[in-house]
């Protein structure tokens, strides 16, 4: 014998033949694999159907970008550079493990093409790869089960702590790793024994370790090492793909599938349902998400594809305020109970009111739709969908909170949820010294090639009509021909939508946009991020739509705009991102760009800014409902502000001006700090 012999070729006590063995086990392990997938996949074949396969060239680019890429991880330096490195080691030894299994009964089986040159420089990667993960997992162990990070924590009323579950899992990860460099390296010492030949080992890998280990073991232990740690490694491998299902690991096989069907459009709210057009709206019997089968397949899989990483959940401002939601167990809690319903053996039960099984009225109501959650998740586990979707089945059931029923039928009522007179909505424009300067055409009698869309707050709020004022100033300045609806302009619906009032939300969009079409504007510009996103993201059918900061910016650099020097250099300024601006429509270098155009203007940059923007709170209806909190998330926004050095917080959104201007009050930092609109700083400094 001048070589080891492999399992193919082995037989145990000299009489039974290993490769019986190593045929049996992958039968085993696929067919239990198999079984369990198809349990797995059965409550996505019962859920809603799910429009997935638009935007393919997008969703191929996120493949690349987010699944392969992992360019979400480093966001958490070191969790994400320990998940890049175990993953990428998983997919270069996923080669090394598929030949692993045939190398049982085929002896010095080699996959096509890695037979020569390429299949040396493979092996050497691959040992490097092996190396490294193996470091990774003992790194990450320790800090999982040792320093234990706060946002992996597992508060009692969600269920038990899974850190147990993370660390085994690390430990047959680590098992692999040690089981295939152990083969090999018995393999490379036998050979040096028998025969003097040195086969090249990559240097400080794992397996150049144990070879210089097992250069002296005798040549039976060898053999029967070897033996003994291969079957180590095809029994870790088949455990652990049958283990992957069994909880928070799914995500290694769903979340490349999980990725390519993400949201591609942001800023949009899925229809009620995928293949009902809005006008049969009314032949619908139940609107949302009632009962678990009630979730599309798209949401399905985003439950079985959370890592559990608690990303979402420490971005979140609603979870940061101490509401009682936390993004990462509205998809943990489903999971469990798609577990618990949809059992591996069994009859599969029935499910219960979500609001009443697993979830609560107001955790469901304490979304803010901020959109930080989705941002932040590696995988393209999305939320908002599914909130608005719970809430449509709460509203449906009549489940609203007290504070938001007043407003709610006011809009119904008036199209405002202040409950103002539709007449009054323009009379922001009557103020003499405004009219004087800016007299505003009213598109219901009168033409213009710009529609000005005020929405509600900025029409009714005495203190936010500002806003209105300055931005008919600055497109007068910058000679836009425009004018506003008047009386016929409605709320756009934005929260109305998001707040589960679905046949509201349509009776406001018919009517809004109805009454633009008719105008004949070539274009909608506004100043309100909300509305920006309605009638961009959600209406059908209008002329492009802008928000005034991006007409700023252009009208500067194209020079029909000029601006004079700062008027007060000595302050600090800094931009909040309004979450409709910035995250859902990745608005954030022309408000900035526009404030950079004051000269002398000195502006620093919150720690939380552009696509980790903190939330004010202040969204829409959130205005009127009062939730369970500990704290205000525009006085910590003000704080955050305050830590940067800034004493002046511009924001370019109405809704975030009355948070971030009422949280300044009790924070306690009256006259020390103050919050402007965009619009207004741009209008102090127009030559």
């Amino acid at each position: 014998m001048t070589s080891i012999i492999g399992p193919a070729s082995y037989k145990f006590f000299g009489i039974f033949p290993a490769a019986l063995l190593s045929f049996i086990l992958p039968i085993i392990g696929i067919g239990l694999f198999v079984y369990i997938m198809a349990r797995r996949i059965a409550p996505l074949v019962r859920a809603n159907p799910d429009n997935r396969f638009d935007h393919i060239g997008k969703r191929i680019e996120n493949l690349i970008v987010i699944w392969l890429g992992q360019i979400r991880q480093p966001r958490y330096m070191l969790a994400g550079v320990l998940h890049i490195i175990i993953f990428a080691g998983f997919l270069i030894l996923s080669v090394r493990s598929t030949s692993l299994v045939i190398i049982g009964f085929s002896d010095g089986f080699v996959l096509p093409g890695l037979g020569g040159g390429l299949g040396l420089v493979y092996n050497f990667i691959k040992d490097y790869a092996a190396t490294f993960v193996l470091l990774a997992c003992i790194v990450a162990a320790v800090r999982r089960g040792i320093y234990k990070p706060k946002r992996y924590a597992v508060p009692e009323k969600y269920g038990k702590d899974h850190t147990a579950e993370a660390v085994f899992v690390l430990g047959i990860i680590s098992t692999l790793m040690i089981s295939e460099s152990l083969f090999e390296a018995t393999e490379a010492a036998f050979e040096f024994q028998k025969t003097g030949e040195v086969h090249f080992l990559a240097p400080l890998t794992l397996v150049w370790l144990f070879k210089i280990i097992l250069s002296s073991v005798s040549l039976n232990v060898l053999q029967g090492l070897h033996i003994f740690v291969y079957y180590i490694h095809d029994l870790a491998f088949f455990f652990f793909l049958c283990f992957l299902p069994m909880g928070k690991h799914f995500h290694v096989i769903t979340s490349i599938f999980n990725v390519f069907f993400m949201r591609v459009r942001k800023g949009k709210i899925k229809p009620v349902k995928y293949g009902i057009d809005e006008d049969k709206l009314d032949d619908i019997e139940s609107f949302g998400v009632k009962k678990l089968e009630d979730f599309t397949w798209k949401h399905m899989l985003d439950f079985y594809s959370c890592a559990d990483c608690g990303r979402c959940s420490d971005q979140c401002p609603a979870n940061a305020v101490g509401r009682p939601l936390s993004p990462r167990f509205i998809t943990i809690k489903a999971r469990d109970l798609i577990f618990k319903n949809y059992p591996l053996s069994g009859e599969i039960y029935n499910s219960k009111l979500l609001v009443q099984d697993i979830y609560t009225e107001d955790e469901i109501w304490s979304c803010t739709t901020c959109g930080a959650c989705e941002e932040e998740c590696p995988l393209g586990i999305e939320y908002i969908d599914k909130m608005v979707d719970l809430r449509r089945g709460m509203v449906d059931e009549g489940l609203v909170p007290q504070s938001l029923q007043k407003p709610m039928k006011a809009l119904e009522k008036r199209g405002n949820p202040y409950g103002k007179m539709e007449k009054k909505r323009a009379e922001w424009t009557e103020d003499k010294e405004f009219k004087a300067l800016c007299p505003v055409k009213d598109l219901d009698g009168e033409t213009a090639d710009t529609l000005y869309f005020v929405d509600s707050i900025t029409s009714y709020d005495d203190n936010i009509q500002t806003i209105a004022r300055k931005t008919s100033l600055i497109l007068k300045k910058a000679g836009v021909d425009f004018g506003i609806l008047g009386k016929l302009e409605k709320d756009s619906g934005n929260e109305v939508l998001r707040f589960g009032e679905e046949m509201l939300y349509q009776d406001l969009k018919s009517q809004n946009t109805e009454a633009i079409l008719e105008t004949g504007v070539k274009q909608i510009i506004t100043s309100d991020p909300h509305a920006f996103n309605a009638l961009k993201n959600d209406y059908k059918n209008l002329p492009p739509v802008r928000h005034i900061s991006q007409v700023v910016a252009e009208k500067i650099r194209t020079g029909e705009l000029d601006l004079k020097p700062c008027l007060n250099p000595e302050k600090v300024y800094v931009y909040h991102d309004p979450c409709y601006l910035g995250r859902h429509n990745g608005i954030y270098d022309d408000p900035r760009q526009a404030l950079d155009a004051i000269e002398g203007l000195n502006r620093v940059e919150l720690e939380k800014s552009r696509d980790r923007s903190f939330c004010c709170g202040g969204g829409g209806l959130m205005l009127f409902y009062e939730p369970e909190e500990e704290t205000r998330m525009g006085v910590l926004r003000v704080n955050m502000a305050a830590e940067a050095g800034a004493n002046v917080i511009v924001t370019a959104c109405p809704f975030c001006l009355v948070n971030i201007q009422d949280a300044i009050k009790v924070a306690g930092k009256e006259g020390q700090m103050e919050a402007l609109d965009f619009t207004e700083l741009i209008e102090q400094h127009l030559v």
